[in-house]
């Protein structure tokens, strides 16, 4: 794309010229009716002074000398000194009753006989020349006055018009252009100024644009890109943290894997291998639940520019994500139980958030419930949100323990457990919201509850 000085000088020299061009042919065009309105006016003048001469009352001796004397003067009409070029394409004649001329131009063209009609015509003579001519009918005294002029006489004056107006006119807009393309270099200044400054800026700095005094135009622009490079700084810094934690937890797990193999490979027996390999199997497993609630950590870090979520079946969803639990649940001989209120309508909210909120309370409260326990799941409707909660049978948690819980890497009386999973959970409220109760009940365990808003 061309750049925006160029665009912005093409349209206005464009507009520019095309108002020239109407306003010029407007001005010819009216210039022509205006030049041939005063051009016949004088003819009709010019008749009309002839006539008046040759109604003089004169004896017919004194006529005929008069008509001599005005015939040797216009013999004479060439441009002199004291003439004009255009004489020779000004004429006129005058016939009597009888068609006998009387008075006549040596440039007026022939005529086999006295025009008939009188007014305005055109005519082409001998020398296919063109005239513009009036003719005057005198039937009192008898004459029939034509005054002619020549057509080139007009064209003449036309030309010249056009000469001093059309050619002043594209110096001008020549000068115009050079003007405004001046003018639109400083006034997009600012512009190239910014655009200089972020190619001289270290292509690793994420410091923010601090250009003052700026125009209004320029300042939203200057905003987005602040924007932008905060939320560059928020995505690098979540990177780094990722990739701390990642590098802090995987190092203590990674070391008793090691241990581990180490005790297999020197095992004396079936039993102590076997034993070894059971501990490497579970030293496996841990780190890969762990591994697993760091990615999830990683997807749940506020993000920027993420779709709006579609309407669901809030109840749908929390069945289908509990169904998936069952299983397991059964396995460890646990019984789960949901109860969902019935005024529960659709809600504009991510359901992978809602599955991994639920899967990890549950999870929670799977590893803390003794066997033969129930974990109960609830949703119900609460004044202008919604309350899922999780509820145990187990032996609930200490009143000055319970912010601790959602520290990083935090477990409590869990060895198997990463430390994530209620820090994943307030997480997700935080991004829904809303946030995460611990209460113990009084019947013993705990319920943890996620308030969800509905949108």
């Amino acid at each position: 794309m061309s750049s925006i000085r160029r665009r912005t000088l093409t349209l206005i020299l464009g507009l520019l010229f095309l108002g020239l061009l109407i306003i010029t042919v407007f001005n010819l065009h009216d210039s022509n009716h205006e030049i041939a309105e005063v051009y016949d006016a004088q003819l009709a003048q010019n008749a009309r002074l002839l006539q008046g001469v040759m109604r003089m009352p004169m004896a017919s001796k004194e006529h005929a000398e008069l008509y001599q004397a005005f015939n040797s003067a216009l013999g004479q009409a060439v441009p002199k000194v004291d003439g004009h070029p255009y004489e020779s394409k000004i004429a006129f004649q005058v016939w009597n009753s009888q068609g006998s001329v009387l008075v006549h131009t040596s440039s007026a063209p022939s005529f086999t006989s006295p025009p008939s009609a009188p007014g305005f015509s055109e005519i082409v003579d001998q020398k296919n020349r063109k005239w513009r001519a009036f003719v005057l009918d005198d039937a009192q005294y008898g004459l029939k006055i034509w005054v002619g002029e020549r057509d080139d006489v007009r064209a003449d004056l036309v030309d010249r018009i056009v000469r001093h107006t059309v050619v002043p006119n594209l110096i001008g807009s020549v000068l115009l252009a050079a003007v405004i393309w001046l003018a639109i270099g400083w006034g997009l200044k600012p512009l190239v100024d910014m655009a200089a400054k972020l190619r001289a800026r270290h292509p690793g700095s994420l410091d923010p644009l601090q250009m003052m005094p700026l125009p209004t135009e320029l300042e939203p622009m200057q905003a987005a890109l602040n924007r932008v490079l905060a939320q560059i700084q928020e995505v690098m810094g979540r990177e780094r943290r990722f990739i701390a934690d990642a590098a802090h937890e995987m190092r203590t797990p990674l070391a008793v894997l090691r241990v581990h193999a180490q005790n297999l490979m020197e095992a004396g027996s079936e039993q102590s291998r076997r034993e070894s390999l059971e501990h490497l199997i579970a030293g496996v497993d841990r780190t890969t639940r762990l591994v697993n609630q760091l990615l999830t950590m990683a997807r749940l870090e506020p993000q920027t520019g993420v779709p709006t979520p579609a309407v669901i079946d809030l109840p749908a969803t929390v069945r289908a994500s509990l169904v998936q639990l069952t299983p397991w649940l059964l396995s460890k001989g646990l019984e789960p139980v949901l109860d969902v209120s019935e005024n529960i309508g659709p809600v504009r909210i991510d359901p992978v958030a809602i599955d991994i909120a639920l899967n990890n309370l549950v999870t929670n409260a799977a590893n803390f419930s003794p066997a033969n326990g129930t974990i109960t799941v609830r949703l119900a409707r609460k004044g202008d949100h919604y309350e899922l909660s999780v509820e145990d049978q187990g032996p609930g948690i200490d009143e000055a323990e319970r912010e601790r819980l959602f520290e990083r890497f935090y477990s409590r009386g869990n060895d198997q457990g990463a430390g994530l999973g209620l820090t994943i959970v307030r997480t997700i409220a935080e991004r829904l919201g809303g946030q995460i109760r611990l209460e113990n009940r009084a019947e013993g365990g705990l319920c943890a509850t996620l308030e969800i808003c509905r949108f």
